[in-house]
């Protein structure tokens, strides 16, 4: 950015309406170096609304960044009136998840850390627990006391398994011996885990191995708390991540946490069901996390893939979960500065919609639910289409005793017992727009005691009868004009493109 968009930039998001801060939160991720190089991005951020840059801190084994280096940063970004916090990656990714275009920092651990062993043998880089990792975070951990720092994340590379809907774990002997040791298995359970595994079937074996992962990466975060007693240590968890990546969600409740998405470009988050399977993904992970220690996901990545208007877009995805902190992540490299036109408005714009509506829970005739075959064996594809057809939800821990309940392949496997809701599969409503549309016109007549959109536009509608109010989110690419049918009321609401409306009722 040259001097003369710095400027603009900054007039611009000086003449916004200033956000209403008790609600709210806004938060970036940024690499020292970067700002090194660009130091008016901390006035940039701080102008659109941003209270908290995070910094990359220590990089699975490597202090690219010195604790000296990133302290230093640090004094600078509280001397411009922002917090400043620290971020690290404390495994690896099995892949570049940081997209420093000078190939920089290295994009594996040090040799003397171990690799991952797959069931079937092959290795890879990261999201396994040997020693040194944990010890040698804790060691990095303790290097930042007196540097200022009250909260750490750990990005969410703290996972074992190597991506959404993997099934996780280390299958070396070390690892298989411990945990046959613990459960008295002998030999060819070890073949019949990873083929369980291979067929996703939620064997006894299978949940035996699924939640001894968990017992290994908990231990391993309780081991980085006591490390530093002082700070607060939260855990960024990835898309739809749960008991088969190694996360027992419930054992992170009370510490910061991020709710995963995963639509990074625009590719992935143009389509309709992009949109849906991010905001569903959000609204899973806020049942393990009150609203004020949960923060977005908010990521460009590669870091000039994803459109401001997409990104500003995102915004909505915590304002309809009750997400109070949105991160905006773009790896090492950050998203175009010019971005920050968009997105100041935009955050000023969703801050004062949420603090309207924050507290308040969604209801709805249609169920979001996710149960344990999909946290367990699933492959983290989810029927969320659903979300698009303007009728309003509620997120349920178990199956409710009323209304249409939408499954995944993985709990419709399970033949679930309904307790009086509707069970819907894709093998009875196909999840394309057609199909849940159809599914609505059918039961239209049974959702006159529900505010619902008319029309047949993809268009999310949360109802928030504690507030009286309701919240549509367009998913459209142009403007369009809707209808939310309560009862007798018939309410007019033209949402422009990718915008989300407040309705009073």
């Amino acid at each position: 950015m040259n001097r003369r968009q710095f400027l603009a930039t900054s007039s611009l998001l000086m003449r916004a309406d200033a956000a209403p801060a008790a609600v709210r939160r806004y938060h970036v991720c940024l690499a020292p170096d970067i700002l090194e190089r660009s130091p008016e991005l901390i006035q940039v951020a701080r102008a659109a609304g941003v209270g908290t840059i995070w910094l990359a801190g220590f990089l699975y084994g490597h202090w690219y960044y010195t604790p000296e280096r990133i302290g230093a940063m640090a004094k600078k970004i509280r001397t411009a009136g922002m917090d400043a916090e620290v971020i690290f990656v404390p495994l690896g990714h099995p892949g570049d998840s940081l997209g420093s275009k000078q190939g920089e920092p290295p994009l594996i651990p040090p040799p003397h850390w171990r690799q991952c062993v797959h069931a079937d043998g092959s290795k890879h880089w990261g999201t396994s627990l040997h020693a040194p990792a944990i010890q040698e975070n804790a060691t990095a951990l303790r290097r930042l006391d007196g540097l200022g720092f009250r909260t750490l994340f750990l990005d969410d590379d703290f996972r074992l398994a190597t991506g959404p809907g993997g099934i996780g774990g280390c299958f070396c002997n070390e690892h298989w011996q411990a945990f046959a040791q613990v459960h008295g298995y002998r030999a060819g359970v070890r073949e019949q885990i990873a083929a369980d595994a291979k067929a996703r079937i939620l064997s006894p074996q299978l949940r035996a191995w699924v939640e001894y992962q968990c017992n290994e990466l908990t231990a391993g975060f309780r081991t980085l708390q006591r490390a530093r007693p002082d700070m607060r240590v939260g855990n960024m968890v990835m898309y739809l991540g749960s008991e088969k990546a190694g996360i027992r969600l419930s054992d992170y409740a009370g510490v910061p946490m991020r709710v995963g998405e995963l639509m990074f470009s625009d590719r992935h988050f143009d389509p309709v069901k992009g949109k849906t399977d991010e905001l569903f993904s959000a609204l899973f992970h806020r049942r393990f996390v009150t609203p004020e220690l949960a923060f977005s996901e908010s990521t460009a990545f590669p870091a000039d893939q994803l459109s401001a208007a997409n990104l500003a877009a995102k915004l909505a995805v915590s304002t309809l979960s009750d997400v109070r902190n949105t991160m905006f992540m773009s790896g090492l490299t950050p998203f175009p500065a010019t971005h920050w036109q968009t997105l100041g408005p935009a955050m000023k714009q969703q801050a004062a919609i949420h603090a309207q509506v924050a507290g308040h829970r969604p209801a709805g005739a249609w169920k979001h639910y996710w149960g344990e075959h999909s946290r367990y064996v699933g492959d983290d594809k989810p029927f969320s289409l659903f979300l698009a057809a303007g009728v309003p939800f509620e997120v349920c821990d178990s199956l409710p005793g009323e209304g249409w309940t939408f499954l995944s392949d993985a709990d419709a496997a399970a033949q679930l017992q309904a307790t009086g809701t509707e069970l819907v599969t894709r093998g009875k409503v196909p999840e394309t727009l057609d199909g849940i549309f159809a599914f609505k016109r059918s039961i239209r007549d049974r959702l006159a005691a529900v505010p619902h959109i008319e029309e047949e536009e993809p268009a999310v509608c949360s109802w928030l009868p504690s507030a009286s109010r309701v919240l549509v989110w367009n998913l459209g690419r142009e403007r369009r004009e809707l209808t939310v049918r309560y009862r007798e009321r018939r309410i007019r609401v033209s949402a422009g493109a990718l915008e989300l409306v407040l309705v009073e009722l």
